[in-house]
């Protein structure tokens, strides 16, 4: 390395790095974030979210907070969605938009109060978001922004026995907490704890965000894995959440949505109200598509249909070998046990049943297009709102 080098700045770590490794997981460099991967293998723990309950470290993500009379008319300056729309304690799925209609990252808003909002930001894009938002809303009046990323610990506890698991750790009463609402209460001894009936896994199940200080967060995770043992509860690493989310057709920023794909192209056009009282940025661009006829191009799901796996970025071609698009996500389906995948392809090979055909190292393997999710849980269906 030459004087003049710049080194690789130090990978950042969650204040339950030590207890992760404790724990014997395999970790790698996440976005910059020294995150595990897996502990116990990634198929045992997406099974044990599947049929029971598993723990994820999160507190990667990031927090950014808008207070002030001012607060709502930022959060629908910056975000696709109508959060006027929300009660206090309530949480939307979201995008900020470009002025191309294209994506600087899917959000999570929640209303906290009539003036104040936490908005929170995937962990590979924090500065770019942060940075964003105060170029677009510094300059409103009425509004304070805060970044509280480093803030919080955000544990997510996933699975059919998330709500039996928590429930032994708090007296607040989980059941009353709908898909995509939340609360405030006392978890582990800790009060005024954020507990949130939202995930990424296609499961029910809670997050919560408490201290970001590494005793608290041990202890919590601890406590937690205890509470959930006789539930056969394992931690759970980013292995098992991209699987988990695959197999529920979630979006993950840089691989399905981008600065690059639009709202319609990502088949998120349910959640951009355009008709709602307020501009936001992107709005125009995507008003454009719409009355040119919609997008050229669509995500769509596959499956495979010949022996063969179709992984991230693989092309996507006509069963003739002519190449018309790209896998932006693939993988085994552990649950499903087949091998699927998620696709930008142009509109006139989208339908339904629709045979395409992989590249897998050079050799063309057979898939349709199926429906998305690919899976969906049986009990209380996903409402994004």
């Amino acid at each position: 390395m030459s004087a003049t080098s710049n080194p690789t700045p130090p990978l950042r770590r969650t204040a339950l790095n030590a207890t992760h490794r404790a724990l014997g997981a395999k970790m790698v460099d996440f976005g910059g974030w020294d995150m595990p991967v897996q502990y116990s293998g990634l198929i045992a723990e997406h099974m044990a979210v599947r049929t029971s309950v598993g723990l994820f470290d999160v507190s990667h993500m990031g927090d950014i907070q808008l207070r002030g009379p001012g607060s709502l008319a930022a959060v629908q300056r910056l975000c696709m969605n109508d959060a006027s729309r929300l009660a206090i304690g309530q949480a939307q799925y979201s995008a900020m938009l470009t002025p191309d209609g294209t994506f600087v990252d899917d959000v999570v808003v929640h209303k906290l109060s009539d003036n104040d909002y936490l908005i929170v930001i995937n962990a590979g894009t924090r500065e770019k978001d942060v940075a964003w938002v105060r170029k677009q809303i510094g300059a409103m009046p009425g509004i304070h922004i805060s970044d509280y990323s480093d803030y919080y610990t955000q544990l997510a506890i996933q699975g059919p026995k998330a709500e039996a698991t928590l429930a032994k750790l708090t007296d607040t009463s989980l059941s009353a907490i709908k898909n995509y609402w939340f609360t405030h209460g006392k978890v582990c001894g800790l009060y005024n704890v954020m507990i949130a009936r939202t995930g990424y896994t296609g499961e029910d199940g809670f997050e919560i965000y408490i201290p970001s200080d590494e005793p608290t967060s041990a202890l919590v995770w601890n406590e937690i894995l205890d509470a959930g043992a006789e539930f056969g509860i394992l931690p759970c690493g980013l292995g098992a959440r991209n699987t988990l989310r695959l197999e529920s057709a979630m979006a993950l920023y840089g691989h399905e949505i981008s600065d690059s794909i639009n709202v319609f192209e990502a088949n998120l056009a349910r959640y951009a109200k355009l008709d709602k009282d307020t501009d936001f940025v992107g709005r125009a661009a995507l008003a454009a598509i719409e009355a040119a006829g919609g997008p050229k191009r669509r995500l769509v799901g596959l499956e495979m249909i010949e022996r063969g796996i179709g992984r991230d970025g693989y092309p996507v071609c006509t069963v003739t070998g002519e190449k018309i698009g790209q896998i932006t996500s693939g993988s085994p389906a552990p649950f499903l046990k087949k091998n699927i995948a998620l696709a930008y392809v142009p509109v006139q090979f989208a339908a339904l049943d629709e045979v395409v055909a992989v590249e897998v190292r050079g050799q063309l393997v057979k898939a349709k297009i199926v429906a998305t999710p690919f899976y969906k849980r049986r009990k209380k269906s996903i409402d994004l709102k």
